[in-house]
């Protein structure tokens, strides 16, 4: 007797590790899915704004290194700019939670967040124009507008026909 209800206890437990097996599983999927979605998303803007700034190899060589860092600089600024926000909603018990005192301070704190963005900016347009023309510049901030509409497009058209 002893025997059988340890096996099936030995069965119970073979199930549920086998369970947490394929769960993992299928979460590392989804997360490499979703990093390859990133990778590739970044492979048509470079391609989209390469072509539509008309950089040459060498151009191109100076201008990525740029660009890439101006890009992780902003989206660590978005991100813990969002953090906060939310961390600090969380622990008012959300928007209708605020009183007038913290929203005050909620404005202050997203407006110092926009300024470290117009820094950033700022940096960046000093480091780039050794790279690029003005021209090139302006042409810059038109075609990643360009290159996240049609993203976007692209995006409802799949759903929509799903």
């Amino acid at each position: 007797m002893k025997i059988v209800h340890f096996l099936m206890k030995l069965n119970r437990m073979k199930k549920i590790v086998t369970l947490l097996i394929v769960l993992l599983f299928v979460s590392l999927n989804l997360l490499a899915q979703k990093t390859k979605n990133r990778e590739k998303i970044k492979a048509l803007k470079v391609a989209f704004l390469t072509e539509k700034l008309n950089l040459d190899t060498q151009t191109a060589q100076k201008f990525w290194p740029v660009y890439n860092e101006h890009e992780e600089n902003l989206n660590a600024i978005r991100k813990k700019g969002m953090s906060a926000i939310k961390d600090k909603l969380n622990k008012s018990g959300g928007f209708e939670g605020l009183n007038e005192k913290e929203a005050k301070l909620f404005v202050k704190n997203k407006i110092d967040f926009d300024e470290k963005e117009l820094i950033e900016k700022k940096d960046f347009l000093a480091k780039v124009s050794k790279i690029l023309s003005y021209k090139q510049i302006l042409k810059l901030h038109l075609s990643e507008r360009e290159f996240t509409r049609q993203l976007m497009r692209k995006y409802r058209k799949r759903r929509d026909h799903k």
